[in-house]
């Protein structure tokens, strides 16, 4: 089954192929799809790419935004700006990675005052 976005992409193009205008084209796909409708400056960009002879939906770009990556690859979620891990494994893993932290500043308590400019020329451990 076809997304509503690609639905609406299968009509423009079909309108496209109808001769029909921007303004004609718009109030039907306003008036079949309401609320999920292309907005106005999407219609325009479709409607360029079909009449410049766009064919197939591989030539179709698929947007992913980077939440969406997340989520899918990782199964995490976004809180307060934070990608968030959810499963026990990552859970897990953050916490390795913190006692991992906290044991090397227990080895070296100057780590944290250690300066290390992009080209590691300069690297000083305390006030000097």
């Amino acid at each position: 089954m076809l997304s509503v976005q690609m639905e609406q992409w299968v009509n423009l193009k079909f309108l496209v192929q109808l001769g029909k205008t921007f303004t004609e084209t718009y109030a039907m796909l306003k008036e079949v799809y309401e609320n999920e409708c292309l907005s106005p400056t999407q219609v325009s960009e479709w409607l360029k790419r079909f009449k410049e002879g766009l064919e197939t939906t591989e030539d179709w770009p698929q947007r992913q935004t980077r939440t969406k990556a997340l989520q899918k690859l990782w199964n995490m979620r976004k809180v307060c700006a934070k990608m968030v891990p959810k499963l026990p494994e990552q859970k897990e893993s953050r916490m390795n990675i913190c006692v991992d932290i906290l044991n090397n500043i227990d080895i070296d308590s100057c780590l944290l005052d250690t300066m290390i400019t992009c080209d590691d020329k300069i690297r000083k451990c305390g006030s000097g």
